[in-house]
């Protein structure tokens, strides 16, 4: 068999993108994967979901089983480990796909400049961290896209309630005189 010495090595290597479509697989753990931004969101809105429910779960149990607070704090911190490590997963794959290094997610918490994990959009082709996400469906569109309709709803909220309260106890005191 005639071989030309100066071509590039056949072998073949096994990476994070799947065979033939040029997307990478989604996973949630390790996080050397990729995740694009609505992902991002509907991901993160998922797990304050299920923050969300654990904490009215533990809630319920304390009650019934009248555990003191050592028994909730040790649960509840447990939990909470769980939950940052979970998010911290999701911001190291969401820099990867921006072409940055997974220590840049810690910048993210900063006030302002995390919103460019928002914003900013991912690398259209493969990278160091590995081929593109695949696309969105149509569950992690409607997720994703929900969370600003919530942040709007919760500040909104913030800003009406307080301001409606004042105005009972207004007019409670003038119904008074």
């Amino acid at each position: 068999m005639d071989t030309n010495r100066f071509a590039p090595p056949g072998a073949q290597v096994a990476d994070v993108a799947l065979e033939g479509d040029g997307y990478q697989a989604v996973r949630f753990w390790p996080p050397n994967g990729r995740i694009g931004r609505l992902r991002f969101l509907a991901y993160g809105l998922g797990l304050y979901v299920l923050l969300t429910l654990a904490s009215v779960v533990l809630g319920i149990v304390s009650g019934a089983l009248r555990a003191g607070p050592a028994f909730t704090g040790v649960v509840g911190v447990i939990g909470l480990v769980v939950y940052v490590v979970a998010a911290a997963t999701l911001l190291i794959q969401r820099s990867h796909d921006m072409d940055m290094a997974g220590w840049w997610s810690i910048a993210a918490v900063i006030p302002l400049i995390g919103l460019v994990w928002v914003f900013k959009g991912g690398t259209p082709r493969a990278n160091r961290w590995g081929a593109p996400p695949p696309p969105n469906g149509w569950v992690v569109r409607i997720a994703g896209l929900f969370l600003p309709v919530v942040m709007v709803i919760g500040l909104v909220a913030a800003i009406a309630l307080p301001s409606y309260q004042m105005y009972v106890l207004r007019a409670k005191a003038n119904a008074a005189r």
